[in-house]
């Protein structure tokens, strides 16, 4: 999500989103886009979505009615409608509904973006009131670390010692251990927990995109930047900012973040007067940055810094007595998500989880475990279900089955789980859409 916010666009007309897409994207937000009502319903249960505009007729549903549905289920976004010349009474009716306003098209164009401004805005607050009622009403706990190893109750240990404290945290370990779930919780067992905790992905950005986004800018600070913005710190304002994979950071954005660290202010991009801040920063990496400052690739001064409480979290492969209990999980998660009743794994199943060698760590797990469920057609998880690295016995045939065997077998049940999507098959097969057709094609699959 960016700073600006999301934005779903849902109508049948092509031209008429991708002009709409084009309009707000300029204005920094997030655009997704929909043709129909089936299509919108799968975009909200993966994105949050801040804002809809809806177009009223849509192939397979109305907007009026659309809007009803979607308040009482999802009451933090705001809708606005567009309406055809001269149906003002669609307006009004979506209005009763719900709807933040209405817009009749090609009629209107001078009030989109005001409007479309003022609705983020609000949308923006009521999900910021939802999450401070959740965490205000949840656990202050670490209950969202899963595991029982030695390895993991010590860095839950070490975790509970420093949310008590505003010390800067610097969490280390593979990528896909965990180190957003334990600086979430270190914010939550904090006294920190009612402000803002805000997530920023140093690698997701480039250099001089990441100054803008982590500092804000001025009105007129480079070509495009048309209005003040504020910057991660700054909506971070009392609460926690996470910096995952700072050691990303380019160097000259190190200095600054060394001077937020050491004297609590910084400098907007464009502006000669610095901003105060009161926010505890936690930063994780899965580089050894103290090996990159004797390169001279990461400042020895920051390193020092952030390094005054260090907490390893250990990888998969270091705590695989937790490989159990965090796929059962997963799969208590991931099954009602999917509308399939799963009471369980097979013993194969579970025993090839526990010998895998999990190079992408948890998330690799919970893929795995999220692909099974999706292609699984039993109350059980078993080892046909499993991608092909897994090292298990097919026992599906009266014959062991070739290699291409088994990826045709695979590539059939992946198309079949998914309905035919080829776009959402070979995202699950981790393979280019290209890759896909061509093995369609050699494979003769139907």
């Amino acid at each position: 999500m960016t700073q600006q916010g999301t934005i779903l666009i849902i109508d049948d007309e092509a031209q008429l989103r991708k002009l709409l897409a084009r309009l707000l994207t300029l204005e920094g937000y997030t655009i997704l886009e929909a043709q129909d009502v089936r299509s919108a319903r799968k975009i909200l249960d993966k994105s949050d979505i801040h804002v809809i505009l809806s177009d009223v007729k849509l192939p397979d549903g109305n907007g009026v009615e659309l809007t009803a549905q979607l308040k009482s289920s999802h009451p933090d976004i705001e809708i606005i409608v567009l309406t055809a010349y001269g149906n003002i009474a669609d307006g009004v009716q979506a209005i009763k509904n719900g709807a933040f306003d209405y817009l009749t098209k090609g009629d209107d164009n001078n009030r989109i973006l005001p409007l479309v401004s003022k609705a983020m805005d609000k949308a923006r607050l009521q999900f910021r009131v939802r999450s401070l009622e959740e965490r205000l009403g949840g656990k202050h706990d670490f209950s969202q670390v899963i595991g029982k190893s030695p390895r993991i109750l010590d860095a839950v240990n070490l975790s509970r010692k420093v949310a008590a404290t505003d010390a800067t945290v610097l969490l280390l370990g593979e990528t896909g251990s965990g180190k957003e779930v334990f600086a979430q919780a270190i914010h939550r067992a904090s006294a920190r927990t009612a402000q803002p905790f805000v997530a920023v992905n140093c690698s997701a950005f480039g250099k001089e995109i990441l100054e803008s986004e982590l500092f804000g800018h001025k009105a007129g600070a480079f070509t495009g930047a048309v209005k003040d913005k504020k910057g991660f710190l700054e909506e971070a304002s009392n609460g926690t900012i996470f910096l995952d994979e700072i050691g990303e950071m380019a160097l000259d954005l190190q200095a600054k973040l060394l001077r937020v660290l050491e004297t609590r202010e910084f400098y907007k991009v464009g502006d000669s007067k610095p901003m105060k801040v009161d926010i505890r920063i936690i930063a994780a990496t899965n580089r050894d940055l103290e090996k990159e400052s004797e390169k001279g690739t990461f400042r020895a001064d920051l390193f020092y810094r952030l390094c005054a409480f260090q907490i390893h979290l250990p990888s998969l492969n270091e705590r695989r007595e937790d490989v159990p209990l965090l796929a059962q999980y997963f799969l208590s998660q991931l099954g009602p998500k999917n509308n399939k009743r799963i009471t369980g794994m097979s013993g194969a199943f579970r025993q090839a989880l526990e010998n895998h060698h999990w190079r992408g760590n948890i998330r690799e797990l919970r893929n795995v475990i999220e692909r099974a469920v999706i292609l699984s057609d039993g109350p059980e998880l078993g080892t046909d279900l499993l991608p092909l690295e897994f090292s298990h016995p097919e026992n599906d045939g009266p014959a062991p089955l070739s290699l291409a065997d088994m990826e045709r077998k695979h590539i059939a049940r992946v198309l079949h789980a998914v309905n035919g999507n080829k776009t959402r098959a070979a995202e699950m097969l981790q393979i280019g859409l290209t890759t896909l057709y061509n093995k369609i094609k050699e494979y003769n699959i139907r």
